[in-house]
């Protein structure tokens, strides 16, 4: 599977500053790539025309710029992983620490901040209900800075992919 960069999961590949200039050949790469993460360099050139060298140096310089990972998407309940929510968190003062200290987390997989209601949208994966109020009982609530939080416990995921990388 690729797309989603290393920081922020913005195709662009982080916050502000100047985004890497992706053109029309790079993005049929990608769309190559989120079709299938394993697909040949060889079987890529062939769609995109260009060599598998050329394919090769294209792809490790998206991989550098941070505009695409290439990851293994598993479901998260056949790895044991049985519960997942996502949390809205109101921040009282800067948002910054709060959100790196939730990045930290390893539970904590998806971390924006946002406008709205919210001044966080964390996406957490846990192993169940017990684990999930750990984390934010425990470790969440208790950073400073976070006045609030409210839960949105998925009851069952219709859908998961990562193809927006290229429309």
């Amino acid at each position: 599977m690729a797309s989603r960069s290393a920081d922020s999961r913005n195709p662009s590949g982080g916050g502000s500053g100047s985004s890497p200039t992706i053109d029309a050949v790079s993005l049929a790469i990608i769309e190559q790539l989120q079709e299938d993460g394993r697909r040949p360099y060889a079987a890529i050139g062939k769609a995109v025309g260009l060599s598998e060298a050329a394919v090769r140096q294209r792809v490790q310089k998206l991989l550098d710029q941070g505009v695409m990972q290439i990851v293994a998407v598993t479901d998260p309940l056949t790895v044991g992983l049985r519960r997942q929510a996502m949390v809205g968190i109101t921040v009282e003062g800067d948002v910054d620490p709060v959100a790196d200290a939730v990045t930290a987390m390893a539970e904590c997989e998806y971390v924006v901040l946002t406008a709205g209601s919210f001044d966080l949208m964390v996406e957490i994966v846990c192993e169940d209900d017990d684990h999930l109020l750990e984390v934010i009982n425990k470790r969440i609530r208790a950073l400073p800075g976070v006045r609030s939080t409210e839960s949105f416990v998925y009851l069952k995921l219709k859908k998961q992919t990562y193809m927006w990388g290229t429309r």
